[in-house]
């Protein structure tokens, strides 16, 4: 691990891959979920091959074929060790809550409210639920983050299978460079859970304190926030650009906040309706069409 100036972190392929969730990179190639365990199975050919036969008969063919990708992924995690650098940004800022949004750093941060939920009785959640009530004049905190791995020369390639390969290892390498980075957070740089002692099986199902939710994932769905996220940690210092809709570029980055509140939990904020984001394009700044056009998906 490196780091530098302005809290930024720069991690090794070797430094990160024990962290990389290998359930998503199958996902990603059209696996269900039982051929990921391959990634569990010790990489010589007697081990593989009894894992291949404890398929049935018409499943053994899919079987191998995990097995091969599983072998590629990891020839091609030694190649990219000398040539792919995996870069963190984060701070953890001074915050407060005040309804629906978030103060962060100085920084107003809206969020947006469940307005369905599963069951009778369960609260309708946002994220600014998570973090101490302004009114309460306690700061409560939350870190920003983002983190970015640049493939785009190691894309360029007429093989449609290594170009494919490597952008999904480059995807899941992002997600473990973030993985590591949380887990310095937790237990340094922010240092709420410093005697927090998990297995990586344990890591990678999220037993930890507290949550990271991501741009674009269901209790964060507007991408366009990334604009406010790029104020408060400046995305530049890492490499990432965005277009005008908030999109970032490298293709292999995610962004996104940490929360340290033990009952905190992700949820899906779903549908909308329009009261609600006639409010949220208020509290963004930004004119109703806009909004309507970043959050479609909840419309």
């Amino acid at each position: 691990m490196k780091i530098k100036k302005g809290q930024i972190v720069e991690y090794g392929v070797g430094e990160v891959a024990e962290f990389v969730n290998w359930l998503y990179f199958f996902h990603a190639w059209g696996f269900a979920p039982r051929y990921a365990a391959i990634a569990q199975v010790h990489d010589c050919i007697g081990c593989q091959t009894t894992w291949v036969n404890s398929f049935s008969e018409e499943d053994q063919a899919k079987a191998r074929e995990a097995v091969k990708l599983m072998n590629d992924a990891h020839q091609m995690l030694g190649k990219l060790e000398s040539k792919l650098t995996c870069k963190c940004a984060f701070q953890v800022f001074e915050a407060n809550a005040s309804g629906d949004d978030l103060l962060i750093g100085g920084v107003v941060f809206p969020l947006l409210r469940q307005q369905h939920v599963d069951q009778k009785e369960q609260p309708y959640l946002c994220l600014s639920d998570f973090v101490r009530p302004v009114e309460m004049g306690i700061p409560d905190k939350v870190g920003v983050f983002a983190a970015t791995v640049d493939d785009s020369t190691l894309s360029e390639t007429d093989d449609a299978y290594r170009k494919l390969l490597v952008q999904t290892l480059c995807d899941r390498l992002v997600e473990a460079s973030v993985e590591k980075l949380h887990l310095y957070v937790r237990k340094e740089a922010w240092g709420y859970a410093p005697d927090e002692q998990l297995s990586m099986t344990d890591l990678l199902l999220e037993k930890f304190q507290g949550i990271r939710p991501a741009v674009g994932y269901p209790s964060l769905p507007d991408q366009s926030v990334n604009f406010i996220i790029d104020q408060l940690i400046h995305l530049g210092s890492i490499g990432i650009t965005l277009t005008e809709n908030g999109a970032m570029h490298p293709h292999a980055s995610v962004s996104g906040l940490m929360m340290a509140h033990p009952q905190a939990r992700y949820f899906n904020v779903g549908k909308i309706g329009e009261d609600q984001l006639i409010d949220y394009s208020q509290r963004r700044g930004l004119p109703v069409e806009s909004m309507r056009k970043f959050l479609a998906a909840n419309l």
